[in-house]
């Protein structure tokens, strides 16, 4: 399997994203390296996403409990089933 070192601005904005989570390979993170070396829109858009990530992680955003979560997926189902009938 050939691998190229040069990707798309779509490919590179799928790593940039996977890369924020920790799931990038070492591969990957090569390629979007070489990218960023050249590609004045993909160091914007790592710049921009890494931006948004810092806001998130400050941000007091409340999440629903796993209970709350669990209650509002059966109902969701519910409702789903009914207007199947």
């Amino acid at each position: 399997m050939k691998k190229n070192i040069f990707i798309s601005f779509e490919e590179a904005k799928h790593i940039c994203d996977k890369n924020q989570y920790g799931e990038a390979t070492f591969w990957e993170r090569i390629k979007l390296s070489i990218r960023h070396s050249w590609c004045m829109l993909t160091r914007k858009y790592s710049k921009n996403n890494n931006q948004l990530t810092k806001i998130i992680d400050k941000s007091n955003v409340n999440f629903l409990m796993l209970n709350e979560r669990e209650k509002l997926q059966q109902q969701f189902e519910e409702a789903l089933s009914k207007h199947q009938e």
